[in-house]
């Protein structure tokens, strides 16, 4: 066990605590997660690139790693934060410990930190540049390397997780669907190979042409990190491809889908991360319970004018959680109903996408 690691905040914050994983130096931005359990999951969600994650819940480590659980082919979080590591983690399935787990990866881990403190502080004062550290550095270069880095919003995060060539899937079924690629979760994958479509896995800059060339009957706007205002071809593909397919958005996907219609997007104070969101679907009035990575969302003060309703909301906070086109077959959730990890009460959304895409 290596028993010194340090933490630092751009805000001149430095908690001391033991490291855990790989021993290195990650910058990002620093965010917590609400979730009991996923831990897997959640360390190999491409959303997280970029950013430190910190579990709220206190334990983590005790059922290990399983590649069964991962949402991509391994780590894409920057580092992590718990309050106590279990270095002897008990599952059938389990195949490495989490100290195990992020050393495999080159990813530093601290623990002995009073995270319902920070989790706190970053409520407070929102989510914040910081950088981890498993080996030795002086305080003042620590804080240097949080101060100096980039704000996440100025990053260019989505050339980073998305396949760099096309990947098909399921070449036995009948009918695909494009997943235009911005950092999708395994379990979006498989929640359409479970029904029967397949797979068409292309970069996120593929061109409308290209995209038309393998005849899908839907496009799937993927989730994925950083700020969706940077992934200015993914715009210009669903503008260009409105009118030509049914598409789909999840979490970034919709945010690039409101950018397409003209909708202006901010940066939350300090996002939504978690598997307990409350989500209220203003036409039937249901209330699900949801997972959610994302730290931007749309600004409904500017919708009126534009040819999107918004279809459901956030009952914590009021933010955007689902909008749909006034005309055209084209709709998105903020939230993940593929779940990985978290509840499954919205995974009747692929139902809807794949309805549609057989009847278009």
């Amino acid at each position: 066990m290596q028993e010194d690691a340090k933490l630092a905040l751009e805000d001149g914050t430095i908690l001391k605590g033991k490291g855990f994983g790989y021993q290195t130096i990650k910058t990002g931005e620093v965010v917590f997660a609400t979730g009991m359990t996923g831990y897997v999951e959640s360390l190999t969600d491409p959303s997280y690139k970029g950013q430190i994650l910190m579990s709220t819940y206190p334990l983590q480590g005790n059922y290990g790693i399983s590649p069964e659980w991962f949402q991509s082919n391994g780590i894409k979080a920057e580092g992590y934060v718990v309050r106590e590591e279990n270095p002897h983690p008990s599952h059938s399935h389990s195949e490495n410990s989490l100290s195990g787990f992020l050393e495999e990866y080159k990813i530093p881990g601290i623990s002995a930190i009073d995270t319902r403190s920070l989790t706190l502080k970053i409520r407070r004062y929102g989510a914040m540049k910081g950088v981890l550290a498993t080996e030795e550095i002086d305080d003042g270069e620590l804080l240097a390397l949080a101060r100096d880095q980039p704000g996440i919003e100025d990053i260019d995060l989505v050339n980073q997780v998305s396949v760099t060539e096309p990947t098909i899937l399921g070449e036995e079924y009948s009918q695909k669907a494009v997943i235009l690629d911005c950092g999708v979760k395994n379990n979006s994958i498989n929640a359409l190979l479970r029904r029967k479509i397949g797979v068409v896995l292309l970069p996120y800059h593929t061109s409308p042409s290209e995209i038309l060339d393998y005849e899908p009957g839907a496009l799937l706007v993927s989730s994925g990190p950083g700020n969706p205002s940077r992934v200015k071809e993914a715009i210009q593909t669903v503008q260009k491809l409105s009118e030509r397919l049914p598409i789909f958005g999840i979490c970034l996907g919709q945010q690039i889908i409101a950018r397409a219609f003209g909708a202006k997007i901010y940066k939350m104070k300090f996002g939504h991360r978690g598997i307990n969101q409350p989500v209220k679907d203003l036409k039937t009035g249901k209330v699900s319970i949801t997972s959610q990575n994302h730290g931007f969302s749309i600004d409904n003060q500017f919708c009126d004018d534009l040819p999107i309703n918004i279809t459901q909301i956030n009952l914590n906070d009021g933010t955007v959680e689902g909008i749909e086109h006034q005309e055209l077959p084209i709709s998105s959730v903020q939230y993940h109903p593929e779940a990985g990890p978290g509840p499954h009460d919205t995974d009747n959304y692929f139902d809807n996408f794949v309805e549609t895409l057989k009847n278009y």
